[in-house]
């Protein structure tokens, strides 16, 4: 990606606008550790970057700061008065909001602030985006509903231009209702009491909100696709009030060389040919920049920037005969941590736009080449960051609607019970699943899509994960990871803790890569940098960094047989503690390495020696 674009992105965050002109006193919330980078969070402008780097415009507004807000019973209209300030985008129970606050199934978070649309953005078209807001949704801007919206995990947009006063200043209201584990909706590892691996519950925004201003005809999205075989790359561009004749012009970039360019009809579909394609991998994570521009009689009417890889996620067999995960055409052994993205401050957002990105560097720093994002959905800039920095990622599903039977044990198909869902439950999830996947697509660093994790909420497995494989056939699909087992999908997965094992490879390796999605779970509490003094705990706890590491490097002398036998990834549990898990590579306040980076990244780097495994 060229650095003109990387600039272009700087000065955006620079533009970005706050809600207030004076920002009334806030603080932390107090009585739980806390990382670092939460002193550096500003609440006149927290998380002031651009929160879409894969379709971004100059004309925007971030609206991040200091709103009021209200508890309310469910039954209640809106309040006739406000209980006092939130540091928005943070959740209200997390100690960066200021308030800390659970909210619960029989109550209501409501939302205020009042904003002042910039003189650019009069006589446009006025989008009021948000990033992702747990659970139900519902805007209204001067007292009129702009729209409603469910899901916890997916971005959302209102246009409110109708909505906008001619002048002054616009009160902007949200609603929030999150039943948390007493719904069947998606919502991870959100529960009312947490304990073992279940965590503090997240209400409301936690995600950037932002105002958008774009033509009366705009483009909305894009679709890219790379095919490295025939270097090609595939985007369709979608436009919004559309008219006969219309057009958009997309144009490949390498650095300020185009290398590709093609004007297609408004909604209609192009096909790049990028000659002798830089291809996108850990090692080398290049990234080619793409435009577009909307053209009415000859004439540009929209733009947006955006960015693509050439990279193929893909299976084949060894000379074994034993299929394999394959990285463009060639085995890579993918290794990364489990990492569930919680923070002690921000619950599920990071503090800052640099701490999202320290977790993706010491990630790299210790020698791993992937991360497992663990039934969570990161913001748009966690993405981009693997991109960049070149980390290859397993998407989760996050789970809900739990209650039906596992079978952790692969050699016994079909013998896990599937969840019967209701009708509103299997909607909530077959709804947000598409989404999180139409939103995430365009990130090269994804390589699979995991619908499903030990059973939780398992579903009609084989129809969810052909759906799945059909939807997005440029990348694997791993059904369900650490079962319950059903004959279908790319991936077959074992999870085992401690010891790194994996599924016989004479049973499934002729029809699907061998992976152990989890395994590890390391602990070791270090004192000062735990969510509480005591009950914490790890699948195997040790006393000293020393004996961990210890424990470690034998189970790193194990993976390189298992590698040779025919395993193809491997997850270790996991890259941080997390409340009351101590099994992270570092404490959960992140200020503690359990063991030296650069150990990790030697004992790491015999695993991805090409010579373990021949491909055919």
């Amino acid at each position: 990606m060229n650095k003109a674009f990387t600039l272009s992105l700087v000065a955006i965050a620079m533009h970005c606008g706050v809600a207030f002109a004076q920002q009334p006193a806030w603080k932390i919330v107090p009585g739980k550790i806390s990382t670092t980078f939460s002193e550096q969070v500003d609440p006149a402008a927290p998380l002031p970057e651009y929160p879409r780097p894969h379709f971004v415009r100059n004309n925007w507004k971030n609206l991040n700061g200091l709103w009021d807000y209200a508890i309310t019973a469910r039954s209640n209209a809106a309040p006739a008065s406000y209980e006092g300030k939130i540091l928005v985008p943070y959740a209200v129970e997390s100690a960066l909001s200021g308030v800390g606050r659970t909210v619960g199934k029989d109550s209501l978070l409501w939302y205020r602030t009042t904003v002042t649309v910039p003189a650019a953005m009069k006589g446009k078209r006025v989008l009021l985006h948000f990033g992702a807001v747990d659970w139900q949704t519902e805007v209204f801007v001067n007292g009129k509903s702009a729209g409603t919206h469910e899901g916890g995990f997916d971005p959302f947009n209102f246009d409110i231009t109708a909505l906008l006063k001619k002048s002054g200043a616009q009160e902007v209201t949200v609603k929030v209702w999150d039943p948390t584990d007493e719904g069947t909706q998606p919502r991870g590892k959100q529960v009312r009491k947490p304990n073992g691996i279940w965590y503090t519950p997240v209400t409301g925004i936690w995600q950037t909100v932002w105002l958008e201003a774009v033509p009366q005809t705009y483009l909305s999205a894009s679709k890219q696709t790379p095919n490295i075989d025939a270097q090609t790359l595939t985007v369709s561009s979608f436009v919004t009030g559309a008219k006969a004749g219309d057009k958009v012009r997309v144009s490949a970039f390498n650095g300020n060389e185009k290398v590709a360019e093609q004007e297609v009809d408004a909604n209609g579909t192009a096909v790049l040919k990028i000659a002798n394609p830089k291809l996108w991998s850990p090692s080398t994570p290049f990234l080619y920049d793409l435009k577009f521009a909307l053209v009415r009689n000859g004439k540009v009417a929209d733009e947006a920037q955006s960015y693509f890889a050439m990279r193929k996620s893909s299976l084949g067999k060894d000379d074994k005969g034993i299929q394999r995960m394959l990285l463009n055409n060639q085995f890579v052994f993918q290794y990364g941590p489990l990492d569930q993205g919680w923070w002690p401050d921000g619950l599920y957002t990071a503090p800052t736009d640099a701490a999202l990105k320290y977790d993706v560097e010491k990630t790299k720093e210790m020698g791993f080449n992937m991360i497992r994002k663990h039934i969570k959905v990161e913001p748009a800039r966690w993405y981009y960051h693997c991109d960049k920095l070149g980390i290859l990622v397993w998407q989760d599903m996050p789970s809900g609607d739990l209650g039906n039977g596992w079978e952790p044990r692969p050699a016994i198909i079909g013998r896990g019970t599937e969840q019967k869902r209701d009708a509103a439950s299997e909607g909530y999830y077959r709804k947000e699943w598409e989404i999180i996947m139409n939103t995430l697509h365009n990130f090269p660093s994804i390589v699979s899509w995991v619908p499903f994790n030990e059973a939780w909420g398992q579903f009609k497995t084989v129809e969810i994960t052909e759906w799945t494989m059909k939807k997005d056939p440029s990348r694997l699909v791993n059904s369900a990871s650490g079962g319950n087992f059903f004959n279908t999908g790319h991936i077959i997965d074992l999870h085992n803790y401690p010891e790194p094992a994996m599924p016989d490879p004479a049973i499934y390796g002729a029809t699907r890569a061998i992976v152990l999605g989890e395994f590890g779970g390391l602990g070791l509490p270090v004192d000062g940098h735990v969510w509480q003094q005591k009950d914490n705990w790890g699948y195997q706890s040790f006393k000293t960094p020393e004996d961990l590491l210890k424990r470690y490097s034998a189970f790193m002398t194990r993976m390189e047989s298992l590698i040779k036998d025919g395993l193809s990834a491997a997850v270790y549990t996991q890259t941080t503690d997390v409340e009351v898990e101590t099994n992270g590579l570092m404490t959960y306040d992140r200020k503690v390495m359990k063991n030296p980076e650069a150990k990790l990244f030697q004992l790491h780097s015999k695993l991805y020696n090409p010579s373990l495994v021949v491909i055919k």
